[in-house]
């Protein structure tokens, strides 16, 4: 049976008639188009629905519409409870480290404003916001900025966040310089004094540690690479190198760790990321998360 022809049946027998129908049904569709559905449903189901003139429904037409009425009657109910949920449901994606230090600050003071908030987080890479967002599994995302946008997605820079160099703080360094040192095989470039903690080769950070590295003629391999910049600080604070690191705002580092910021190399950008116009709840998440951005610069 086709639903939608049911559908046109429940708002005939509703309106008892097809003309009554047409006018009152809550989308566009011409009567000959509405005639020509409900005698195919006739056709299929081999049965007599209701007559025309004087409109008059058949006892198989009464069978038919005691059986849709209480599933047809209910949608607009249905729909008017749905969007008022989703009108206050968040669905957000981020860094580990993105959720645990900055958003709390910022969903908090949205609820403020919202206090049906509903919200669903979810601990994302990078490289994973691009399906999330173009699948609609979430409806806003807070990642790096860098690159070519995806069709349809749009950004919001929120806060630039200067690189560093981390290590030890028994270490007697204090600036790039102190770290290198002349490569014995090549006078023209550098390498390293210490093993590098970094990240895997695809991770946005490593990328333009390597970039600007290249540019300074360093060479400068990385030693041990891990998955987060949380377990770069914690194999740098145990003595298994110097590690890729950033100044995050109001976030310290842990004891026996200190940053020796690089001022020549570009900041990573951190924003919001979100597919075509945003649901009114995500422009507002997409104001707080400015202030809260302002503040932190």
């Amino acid at each position: 049976m086709n639903i939608h022809h049911l559908e046109l049946f429940y708002y005939v027998a509703k309106f008892e008639g097809i003309t009554a129908a047409v006018r009152k049904m809550p989308y566009g569709i011409q009567q000959p188009a509405v005639s020509g559905q409900l005698l195919q449903l006739e056709e299929k189901l081999g049965v007599k629905l209701f007559n025309r003139r004087p409109f008059a429904l058949t006892p198989a037409g009464e069978e038919l519409y005691d059986y849709c009425y209480p599933f047809f009657s209910r949608l607009s109910d249905v729909e008017e409870r749905l969007r008022g949920e989703e009108s206050q449901h968040l669905r957000l994606a981020a860094s580990a480290s993105t959720l645990r230090n900055h958003l709390p600050d910022v969903l908090e003071d949205l609820k403020k404003e919202e206090p049906k908030l509903r919200l669903s987080l979810r601990e994302v890479d990078p490289s994973d916001v691009h399906h999330l967002l173009t699948t609609q599994q979430v409806d806003v995302a807070v990642s790096v900025l860098a690159g070519k946008l995806g069709e349809g997605l749009r950004s919001l820079p929120l806060v630039e966040i200067p690189v560093a160099l981390l290590v030890p703080t028994k270490l007697k360094a204090n600036s790039l310089e102190d770290l290198i040192e002349e490569d014995p095989y090549n006078p023209k470039r550098f390498i390293g004094r210490e093993p590098l903690v970094g990240l895997p080769p695809h991770e946005v950070l490593q990328q333009l540690f390597e970039t600007e590295f290249e540019k300074g003629k360093i060479t400068w391999a990385t030693s041990v690479e891990v998955n987060s910049m949380e377990v770069i600080r914690d194999y740098v604070v145990r003595g298994f190198g110097v590690g890729l690191g950033l100044v995050i705002p109001g976030v310290a580092l842990p004891k026996g760790l200190k940053a020796i910021p690089l001022k020549k190399f570009p900041p990573l950008v951190i924003g919001a990321l979100y597919q075509g116009k945003p649901k009114a709840l995500v422009t507002r998440f997409l104001q707080t998360a400015q202030k809260h951005a302002s503040s932190l610069a």
